[in-house]
């Protein structure tokens, strides 16, 4: 990877909020290989499950979307803060709206938003929560970065187990194509943006530099398997159903079954490119995710 150079002298911290969760664990350890530890703030809900992290001498301050003091207090001083939306649907507006709110109060001269692929035409009801949280962030007056990301190919690879036990990969998306890209990709793409000067204003719109369809994933995993998967479409009730079934909890059934829906409709395809750009380098392909599952 070629480091992305700061185009200016930071003026306070970069705050990363989740810092503890998968993408944002990442953001930092992309950040680390440009930015001394010191001027990187994770801001997590359990500050002891942050130990790892202040151990690489990277600050960590308690930030609970509940309680909008300690939000003030761990954006206080930043130079630029990166809110990564919070994996709680349906409560996730809320949350942003605390963020956004403190991140005003603290005076943060940026904050980064963690969006969804064209949130404002998605056909995805996973986007309207980000499209609340967008239009709140446009009438807060604070300047802000929109990065839209698509879909994790690790969302379709968590299925891979399941897939192989059954030989079949189950689905509702069609022959909709899905432009996806690793969590990795994404995560350096924050922080490339982080990095650069002249980012308010700006919106990302992030996915992988090739599409598939499930069809062709399942059809990648039979290859690298050696083994039959065939990819069975059901309808998008079916199949959250069965997710129901396997132990799912309602919204997470709900949320991958929908936007299997929606990528049918075109909801998880994009050809801009964008994300390789920022990042100075081509996406990983789909298949080196699925090969990496296979792995362990």
């Amino acid at each position: 990877m070629t480091p992305h150079p700061l185009t200016s002298p930071l003026t306070g911290p970069i705050v990363v909020t989740g810092a503890t969760g998968q993408l944002g664990r990442l953001v930092l350890a992309s950040l680390l290989k440009q930015v001394p530890a010191a001027q990187l703030v994770a801001a997590v809900r359990s500050p002891e499950k942050a130990q790892d992290l202040a151990a690489q001498g990277i600050q960590v301050r308690k930030a609970d979307y509940d309680r909008p003091d300690t939000l003030v207090e761990a954006f206080r001083g930043a130079g630029k803060v990166l809110l990564i939306s919070s994996n709680e649907i349906g409560q996730r507006f809320a949350q942003h709206r605390a963020a956004v709110d403190a991140a005003r109060k603290a005076g943060v001269p940026l904050l980064a938003y963690t969006s969804l692929l064209r949130a404002d035409t998605s056909p995805l009801p996973l986007a309207l929560e980000h499209r609340e949280t967008e239009a709140y962030l446009k009438a807060s007056g604070l300047p802000f970065v929109l990065l839209r990301n698509g879909w994790y190919t690790e969302n379709y690879a968590a299925s891979i187990p399941s897939a192989l036990q059954h030989g079949a990969f189950l689905g509702s998306a069609g022959e909709g194509k899905i432009a996806s890209a690793a969590r990795a990709d994404y995560a350096e793409a924050a922080a490339a943006v982080l990095l650069r000067d002249g980012q308010a204003g700006q919106v990302h719109e992030l996915a992988g530099d090739t599409a598939y369809t499930l069809r062709e994933l399942t059809a990648e995993l039979s290859r690298q398997s050696g083994k039959a998967v065939a990819y069975q479409n059901l309808p998008e009730a079916e199949f959250k159903a069965i997710l129901l079934g396997a132990g799912l909890p309602e919204a997470i059934a709900s949320l991958l079954a929908e936007s299997d829906t929606g990528a049918a409709k075109g909801g998880l395809f994009d050809d801009s490119r964008t994300l390789r750009r920022l990042i100075g380098r081509p996406t990983t392909p789909m298949a080196d995710t699925v090969g990496a599952a296979l792995r362990g």
